[in-house]
């Protein structure tokens, strides 16, 4: 495992995810800095993630027709520099725009750096993928409240920050990109390690991989979605109390992510992906029909283990089941885990306006039982993995 580059990695991922993981609360300031109405900032959400993820499988398609390892500088700069936009436009289709650019920047970055990554990993590349991940983690945890200190210290101008850092982090990655991409490929050359196209692409066991991901988008979205809701119109919790559960799922999922990297390398992908989705099922279940904050609480932390802990596991074993299109996988894999359950968790909203969130709660549930059963679908990888 090459540290130094692998690091450098994760800091190019939080410079790209801290500027998505900073949207939501900027949103508010547009609000009344520009009068936008709640449908208009839905639409910016939709602009920051829909066409990226779209997107993102294609660029890991032409990562994967030859190394193009400048995506991830591109991808840091066009994430960046399109955040610090937003800051000095005051036209909603200017913003909108900027904001798009902004999530294409980040569907560039992600293909290609998480090849990189998995070269770069040598043998254990679920702990790599996960050090890769808490770069992601941190920018999302940390967006926010970078944003809110931002705008509330320089006004809508501190949006130029996101510019600055950018171009230190993107011009840096731009120069040291060839350097990383010729150390995996030396470390290749000195495990012995098998060519490119000596793997094979398993698209049955992929495809299958995109069932259980669909699952566990649609629960992961639908938990950051409606927990705290469930919390406070159904247990009668405070709005601090209901929202500190996100929190709590977001600290602990760091250190989630690097435990479930560490694990998967030692029991193998597959297992750690089913312990997961398996962990998920009974964690929920106490949680929606305990009818109790205390047990909601209680199973805060093992519910993060069981969603974070596989994030390595599922990327690793997508890249292992197309051994032969590693950026195409790794666009899919990434790409899906947050849009789809965008997507989906519109359509439970509309259920939970017609049956109660208690109802939409119970049916997340029965959501992370087919995560759960689908992963024992899923067949050991062909290709150098666990």
């Amino acid at each position: 495992m090459n540290k130094k580059f692998l690091y450098f990695l994760a800091a190019g991922h939080l410079s790209v995810d801290i500027n998505s993981g900073s949207l939501p609360a900027v949103l508010p300031f547009f609000v009344t800095e520009y009068g936008m109405d709640y449908t208009a900032i839905a639409g910016l959400m939709f602009a920051s993630s829909f066409l990226s993820s779209v997107i993102q499988p294609i660029f890991g398609w032409l990562a994967d027709r030859g190394s193009r390892q400048w995506f991830m500088g591109l991808g840091i700069l066009m994430s960046g520099l399109s955040m610090a936009l937003t800051g000095f436009l005051s036209d909603y289709w200017a913003i909108f725009a900027a904001v798009t650019m902004m999530g294409i920047g980040g569907a560039i970055f992600h293909p290609e750096a998480a090849r990189m990554v998995n070269a770069v990993s040598g043998e254990n590349r679920g702990q790599g993928m996960s050090i890769f991940s808490v770069g992601g983690n941190g920018g999302f945890g940390f967006g926010p409240l970078l944003a809110v200190f931002l705008l509330s210290t320089f006004g809508m101008k501190g949006t130029a920050f996101y510019g600055i850092t950018s171009l230190i982090m993107g011009l840096t990655m731009l120069v040291l990109a060839p350097r990383i991409r010729a150390a995996a490929e030396e470390d290749k050359k000195t495990a012995g390690a098998e060519s490119k196209e000596a793997g094979t692409n398993d698209w049955s066991a992929f495809s299958k991989l995109t069932l259980v991901i669909l699952f566990r988008s649609t629960v992961f979205t639908s938990i950051s979605s409606f927990l705290p809701l469930y919390c406070i119109m159904v247990l009668g919790t405070s709005h601090a109390v209901g929202s500190a559960t996100l929190s709590i799922i977001s600290i602990s999922g760091v250190f989630a992510t690097l435990v479930g990297g560490w694990f998967s390398d030692r029991k193998g992908y597959v297992k750690t992906l089913r312990y997961g989705c398996c962990l998920l099922v009974p964690c929920l279940a106490v949680a929606v029909f305990s009818g109790h904050i205390w047990a909601v609480y209680a199973m805060l932390i093992p519910m993060s283990f069981a969603m974070q802990g596989p994030y390595a596991a599922f990327v690793v074993l997508g890249q292992s089941y197309l051994a032969k299109s590693i950026g195409f996988a790794s666009g899919i894999t990434l790409g899906l885990s947050f849009s789809v359950g965008g997507i989906i968790v519109p359509v439970l909203g509309k259920y939970a306006d017609t049956y109660g969130i208690y109802s939409v709660m119970v049916l997340v549930v029965i959501i992370s039982a087919a995560a759960a059963a689908s992963t024992f679908l899923l067949p050991k990888p062909k290709n150098t993995c666990k």
